[in-house]
């Protein structure tokens, strides 16, 4: 049995921050039931790249969910949603703030019906606040949440970071509310409603930069991919490509030095703490760089790897895909799709010991379940179902 096996999810969300929450708990077993707007669905069933005519992207954040069509311009349609929400454990929703309330299916709404419902809200800003009817996506979010300003190479551009981190967050930490929401709700019987604004979570992840700026009254910048505040901890040009080297502390800079072959530099003035080393930075990686150049990646992560020095090579995404520690960690998995054939997705990173998550099904059709999640949690049969959806 799967650790959320039981959870039932109403599903509103599209795209990508709530879906990706979704799944999330869908790894884990809870049932959710995906609730599309008639004919096109969600949005992303039409975003590229596509097998055939079935889009990827939709596919590898939908996998383990079932769908049903509704369409909430329809009040039989939300009383029939209100239906469900009396069966339900949690819905989930990514729209504007106050769209829900306009269609009367608003976290009050719903929490009449069953005042044990968690209403998990997604959105660009939150409820509350000045911006809350701003619309987002994930570049808006990264460009106002600060992220861009430290991104890229130093002295360049600000830049967006490569994956959509202002949705993919923002779903992570929506699915963390919902369980801090079930907990509550274990131990008092009560459910509530979960705010998550993609700004605030942009805003959480910056980590120290915050801490810089009201420490020294100094403004983060860009660094490329070296540390503010440890060194060296950056890229290196190798032979052959780029390799990465984290020396964190002065064990691991004094074996560094010794496999460079340069022990002088251990009680060069410049380099003798890491306090000096980041101050001197710029002359440093001269210095080292200098001396990556003349070898491979491979020879250098050998050499590095045996002296325990923590080291990678940028590996582009082929390399991620065939890498064999990631296959080893079911990493890459492979799923059946009805229409669209084999498709290789990522896996469940959080892997429990009891109760492990795991990738049964492929995304679902549109629509796919409406009949059979109709019977299942309100007991009509298909000729109810048929005559209800008749002529919409």
């Amino acid at each position: 049995m799967k650790l959320l096996e039981g959870l039932r999810v109403l599903d509103l969300s599209r795209v990508l921050a709530g879906p990706y929450c979704t799944m999330m708990l869908a790894d884990y077993g809870a049932d959710i039931i995906k609730i599309e707007p008639p004919v096109v669905g969600d949005d992303s069933r039409a975003f590229g790249p596509f097998i055939g005519k079935e889009s990827a992207y939709f596919m590898s954040l939908n996998r383990n969910k079932r769908s049903m069509e509704l369409n909430f311009k329809r009040q039989e349609e939300c009383d029939l949603f209100k239906e469900m929400v009396k069966h339900a454990d949690v819905v989930v929703e990514n729209y504007r703030p106050g769209t829900m309330e306009k269609f009367g299916l608003g976290y009050e709404d719903l929490k009449a019906i069953n005042p044990k419902i968690i209403y998990a809200a997604c959105s660009g800003f939150g409820h509350t606040g000045p911006y809350r009817d701003k619309p987002a996506y994930d570049i808006i979010v990264q460009a106002m949440g600060g992220i861009m300003s430290i991104t890229g190479a130093e002295n360049g551009d600000p830049t967006r970071v490569g994956a959509s981190v202002g949705d993919v967050m923002a779903g992570m930490f929506t699915a963390y509310g919902v369980m801090l929401a079930l907990y509550h709700r274990e131990r008092t019987g009560e459910g509530q409603k979960i705010d998550v604004g993609m700004l605030d979570c942009q805003v959480a992840v910056l980590e120290n930069a915050i801490a810089r700026y009201v420490t020294s009254g100094n403004v983060p910048g860009p660094l490329g991919n070296r540390h503010p505040s440890i060194t060296p901890f950056s890229s290196f040009t190798a032979k052959d490509g780029y390799i990465i080297v984290g020396a964190g502390n002065e064990r691991l800079w004094e074996r560094l030095c010794n496999i460079l072959e340069r022990p002088e530099l251990i009680k060069d003035e410049r380099f003798s703490t890491n306090a000096l080393r980041t101050t001197n930075v710029n002359e440093l990686m001269k210095i080292l760089n200098a001396i990556f150049i003349n070898k491979t990646i491979n020879e250098w992560l050998e050499l590095l790897e045996e002296a325990g020095l923590p080291c990678a090579p940028i590996n582009t995404v082929d390399r991620i895909v065939n890498d064999p520690h990631i296959a080893a960690r079911n990493m890459i998995v492979e799923v059946e799709h009805p229409v669209a054939g084999k498709l290789k997705m990522p896996g469940v990173p959080v892997k429990l010991s009891a109760t492990p998550g795991s990738v049964d099904f492929p995304a679902p059709l549109l629509g796919q379940h409406t009949n059979e999640i109709l019977k299942e949690v309100l007991g009509w049969d298909e000729e109810k179902t048929t005559q209800f959806f008749k002529g919409k």
